[in-house]
């Protein structure tokens, strides 16, 4: 596999090598061996699996306490994948990555604890599937506004599909409970 770092620090692209011929693919999607050598912390504790339309956002979403760190991709269609760094006192706090993973790249996205996830369905439909280093926990669930402009995040859609909670998510300046930054 090939291991990409990000302009943040612990966020990690990662292409799967995939072995294929007439009769279709074979990819291994994780190995702990390697992926722990990558970088990539475990143990996962938790598999997820969503459906969403074209134009569909969600996030941006962590979890504090009990922040999770998410191997994310992309398993039919394709979304525009965004990483942030809510940690108060980081020195790239505020700071996000956006990459496309797509069933035809294969990549996957790295997401240490700490950091808020979203994304955006760009085909007609995806299906997004991801591991966590922590089980969910509705009480620590926490949010960012996906269109905080004080962040300048390039969505690759103008009028969003998205849910009323989501909607509602203050502005980072405003989250009123966020991770610490510990180098």
């Amino acid at each position: 596999m090939k291991v990409t770092t990000t302009q943040l620090p612990g966020v990690l692209v990662i292409e799967p090598h995939v072995f294929g011929d007439s009769r279709g693919f074979f990819v291994e999607t994780f190995q702990a061996e390697r992926y722990t050598a990558a970088g990539i912390g475990g143990p996962f504790v938790q598999d997820n699996l969503s459906r969403s339309a074209k134009g569909t956002l969600r996030g941006l979403h962590f979890q504090e306490p009990k922040p999770q760190g998410k191997l994310v991709q992309v398993l039919q269609g394709a979304v525009w994948d965004v990483a942030l760094d809510v940690r108060k006192g980081s020195p790239h706090f505020g700071a996000w990555v956006g990459i496309e993973l797509s069933s035809e790249n294969r990549r996957q996205l790295w997401i240490p604890p700490g950091f808020a996830h979203g994304f955006c369905v760009v085909s007609e439909m995806a299906d997004f599937f991801y591991k966590c280093t922590d089980f969910y926990a509705p009480d620590a669930e926490r949010a960012v506004r996906w269109d905080d402009p004080a962040l300048g995040i390039r969505w690759p859609v103008q009028l969003p599909l998205i849910s009323a909670k989501d909607q509602s998510a203050p502005p980072l300046v405003d989250a009123p409970i966020l991770p610490i930054y510990r180098p």
